[in-house]
This record gives structure tokens, C-alpha cells and sequence, in this order.
């Protein structure tokens, strides 16, 4: 099963930026991966904004895959649903999951709606940019989790 994370504007760079890239060279490891950067809006009002950058994730979703949208409204799992999660998609076959992080005004009800899965890495609001690095680290997590290795602990 391949994953593709699609995001809006570069990870900036700095620790988060070299957290996001260690994560995903573990990541790669494990299994197959790719990282799809749309562009921000740039300037407007922020739902202008929210509304072009979603506009803009939605054309990136090929269709036929598997998506799972990061938003703190969205469905609390622990680490092992998560990767249970994988797994059970993985073994039904599924080919590609994409998972979208939207930019710093978020994501609109248009993206939640085409999601499969709204998921929250938590109750509290974090900055984009960090929510790349988080998100990375539970990926690889869910992988070493489904390939018993121990990272998870």
C-alpha cells in the first residue's frame, strides 16, 4: 500500500522541517511514499484563503484512493487503532492512502466531506507546520507497530 501525504506550502525549515524529513526517511523504509506540496494561497482573507487551498488539495486526490484528512473535529484513535487501521486497509487491498494536513487556516467542510477518514492527532489546535512533524512520527509509528518492531513501547 502506498502512502502519499499532500500538504499546502514546504515544511518550513529548521527542527520541525528536520523532524518531518527524519521521520520520512524511516518512513520510506517501511513502506512505499510520497509527499505532494500544493501551493498556499498566499495573500486574501483567511477563509479566501482556506477555501483556494482546499480547491487545491481536492485536485491532487486521484480518484480511487483511500482519504484520511487531519482536523481536530475528526475521530481520536491511539496509536495501535491507528496502525490496525493500516493494517485492515492494507489487507482489504487498498493500493494508495493519502493522508491531506491543510494549511494555517485549516480545512473547509468541501475536503472533510470527500474524506474516508476525519482523524485528529488531538482536542487541542497545533500549528500546521508542527502537525507535519507529529503526524510523520505516528505514521512511522503505526508502521513499527504493524511490523512488531519496537519502537512502540
Amino acid at each position: 500500500m502506498k502512502i502519499r501525504l499532500l500538504l499546502v506550502g514546504r515544511t518550513d525549515r529548521g527542527a520541525v522541517g528536520d523532524s518531518v524529513a527524519d521521520y520520512v526517511k524511516r518512513i520510506e523504509r517501511l513502506t512505499a511514499f510520497e509527499q505532494v506540496v500544493v501551493a498556499e494561497a498566499g495573500t486574501g482573507a483567511p477563509a479566501y484563503q482556506q477555501r483556494v487551498e482546499c480547491e487545491r488539495l481536492l485536485a491532487a486526490i486521484k480518484p480511487g484512493e483511500r482519504v484520511v484528512v487531519l482536523d481536530e473535529r475528526g475521530t481520536h484513535l491511539t496509536s495501535p487503532a491507528f496502525a490496525d487501521r493500516l493494517g485492515k486497509w492494507r489487507d482489504q487491498g487498498v493500493k494508495q492512502v493519502t493522508f491531506v494536513i491543510g494549511g494555517a487556516y485549516g480545512l473547509n467542510d468541501a475536503m472533510r466531506d470527500r474524506a474516508d477518514l476525519v482523524l485528529a492527532l488531538s482536542a487541542m489546535t497545533f500549528p500546521h507546520q508542527l502537525v507535519r512533524a507529529l503526524f510523520a512520527e505516528q505514521l512511522y509509528r503505526a508502521y513499527t507497530i504493524l511490523n512488531g518492531t519496537p519502537y512502540h513501547h
